[in-house]
């Protein structure tokens, strides 16, 4: 098979972040019919089809590992002209795309990136996600890195545990007193009305399962806004489970309850990243590890 063509490679990658043919063409300023030859020909040189040709375009599997190593020898390239050119000159733009739970991006990832080096041209493409679920990003190469729950590597990824995010269930003391006059019994969190994240949030569901021993199914109300979320609960419009660092604050100023003191839920996170020698990756992952330590159980 002959080698792939790096120009096929990016127009690859424009079509899937895009979504279009059309606006690939945008953004690599050729024409749509230049963006549609490229493809046909790396598609002819692997084989297979790359792209699904839907409203938006997305990776086949087969074209998953292309896309994952577009984006790797974009930010090597990227990388590696600005180190050429130096500061004066303006070495280009490098862009880096991590996906977060939302939790981890309202409190201590932001603070990794602060403690970053300061570097002309570095700018961040960060994406939220269900912690169960962000791996996927780096599945298909949309993403160079990922805080997830997944502590197997994705292929061709590096795995670190970072820690664990605690999180505590949280009511108004007047929802506790109405609803949970007994405590937190199986009887009323059947019943009860349960803030949820979004439809991928198992969070709750698991700390339910821990407690009382059995899988319940509570009227649920979605809220996926972290500053809704916790709001909702000062309102009482339901409990829910709040990072330990969010929920003290309620605690300590008497805004909320814990409704089960001495239990908690404990979620492991993980930091994956692409296998490559990248000077910016590495100093990412140095600031996240460390800021992990510093915050996170």
């Amino acid at each position: 098979m002959d080698g792939l063509d790096s120009a096929q490679l990016r127009t690859l990658a424009a079509v899937v972040a895009e979504g279009s043919f059309d606006a690939a063409a945008r953004l690599l300023h050729v024409t749509p019919s230049a963006v549609s030859q490229r493809i046909k020909a790396l598609e002819e040189t692997v084989g297979q089809v790359l792209v699904r040709r839907a409203r938006p375009c997305v990776a086949t599997d087969a074209g998953r590992p292309l896309l994952r190593l577009a984006g790797q020898l974009a930010l090597l390239e990227r990388e590696a002209l600005a180190d050429a050119r130096g500061p004066l000159a303006g070495g280009g733009r490098i862009r880096v795309a991590v996906v977060v739970n939302a939790d981890s991006l309202a409190t201590w990832f932001p603070a990794a990136l602060a403690r970053l080096p300061q570097r002309a041209g570095l700018s961040f493409d960060l994406r939220q996600d269900d912690q169960d679920h962000t791996a996927e990003l780096l599945r298909d190469g949309s993403v160079t890195a990922a805080v997830t729950a997944q502590r197997e590597a994705v292929q061709g990824c590096r795995v670190l545990r970072l820690g664990a995010m605690r999180y505590r269930a949280l009511a108004t003391a007047e929802f506790a007193a109405s609803h949970f006059p007994a405590g937190f019994t199986a009887a009323a969190l059947a019943s009860t009305p349960l803030l949820v994240f979004d439809r991928k949030d198992r969070v709750q569901h698991r700390f339910i399962r821990a407690v009382v021993g059995r899988p319940l199914d509570p009227p649920v109300n979605y809220v996926p806004s972290v500053p809704a979320f916790s709001e909702a609960i000062r309102l009482g419009l339901g409990w829910g489970l709040v990072p330990e660092q969010m929920a003290q604050a309620d605690l300590t100023a008497g805004r909320c309850v814990d409704l089960a003191p001495g239990r908690h839920l404990d979620v492991p996170l993980y930091w994956q990243h692409w296998r490559l020698e990248s000077d910016v990756l590495n100093a990412l992952t140095v600031a996240v590890r460390a800021v992990a330590a510093e915050t996170l159980r």
